[in-house]
């Protein structure tokens, strides 16, 4: 997809394969047209589901073109996966983003990887896609390999933003050594997040690493930051699995004390500092027949 360019050459290089890019065309009423490269009987398709609406349109005019050329096996790698924050009528009339993009995704695909998607209240992704395989990864290898190698220092404090987040940051910071915190958060609204921490005295005079699967408007990490400032961190850091912010957001979070923020490249943003191409390469090795070991580090 031509929004995934980023990501979908270095991916097939890995794995051996040729890439082929699909081509949209805009017509002047707005509609698409997709022409896509020749297909396989297992074909791979790459398209990270960030901005994700018109994707999603070429998405299904893609899977039609391949299925009509030959492909028998359809696999969408999305390293970010839109719309699975609603899955749940919380009002009057609210349409279930999680259950409608899943179904739609299932019928045109058969299987599809992705990396820690935005799931509340449901335990995997088996039910949001059904009758085809989904797979949920975890981008923590890849984060824990990029701070082993920078040598964090065992003072360091790794921070989650919220109760949901615990599991996650808990087998990070067990897994490097280090101690860790989770956020009690109340938001207000999209901008505006209350947040404390349980055990303030962790935290005066030692570094803050947060870490979060998602930031979009950042107020809780803005909120977070200046929670840990208070407390007396000594340095306040992020690391951030899908960058969705606005890049000029940049500027306030420097401002609420954080010295770095860092995004793997689930979706292109000048923050990327992580690949996940080897975590992906990995889960895509059995449908690609002779494909080469990886070696390298993620």
């Amino acid at each position: 997809m031509p929004t995934s360019t980023h990501f979908g050459p270095r991916l097939a290089e890995i794995l051996g394969i040729v890439g082929h890019k699909i081509i949209l065309h805009r017509f002047p009423d707005g509609e698409l047209r997709a022409t896509v490269g020749p297909a396989a009987t297992t074909t791979i398709v790459c398209c990270s589901l960030y901005q994700p609406n018109e994707k999603l349109i070429a998405l299904l005019l893609a899977a039609e073109a391949l299925r009509r050329n030959g492909a028998k096996r359809l696999v969408l790698v999305s390293p970010y996966l839109g719309y699975m924050r609603q899955d749940a009528a919380f009002h009057p009339g609210e349409a279930i983003s999680q259950r409608a993009i899943g179904t739609l995704l299932a019928n045109n695909f058969d299987r599809v990887v992705t990396l820690d998607a935005h799931l509340h209240r449901a335990p995997s992704l088996t039910g949001i896609f059904p009758g085809i395989e989904a797979d949920n990864l975890s981008a923590a290898p890849a984060i824990e390999a990029l701070l082993r190698g920078e040598a964090v220092a065992a003072t360091t404090v790794v921070v989650g933003p919220d109760a949901e987040s615990r599991p996650w940051v808990a087998g990070i910071a067990g897994r490097l050594g280090l101690p860790y915190s989770v956020a009690q958060k109340v938001r207000q609204s999209d901008q505006s997040v209350q947040v404390s921490f349980p055990d303030p005295a962790l935290f005066p005079g030692r570094p803050a690493l947060f870490i979060d699967d998602i930031v979009s408007s950042g107020g809780t990490l803005t909120a977070c930051a200046e929670a840990l400032a208070a407390l007396g961190a000594s340095s306040i850091e992020a690391i951030i699995v899908h960058a969705l912010f606005p890049p000029a957001l940049m500027t306030a979070f420097g401002r609420a004390g954080i010295r770095s923020v860092r995004s793997t490249n689930s979706v292109p943003h000048p923050t990327n500092a992580v690949s996940l191409h080897y975590l992906l390469a990995r889960a895509l090795r059995r449908e690609v027949v002779g494909i080469p070991e990886t070696r390298s580090t993620p």
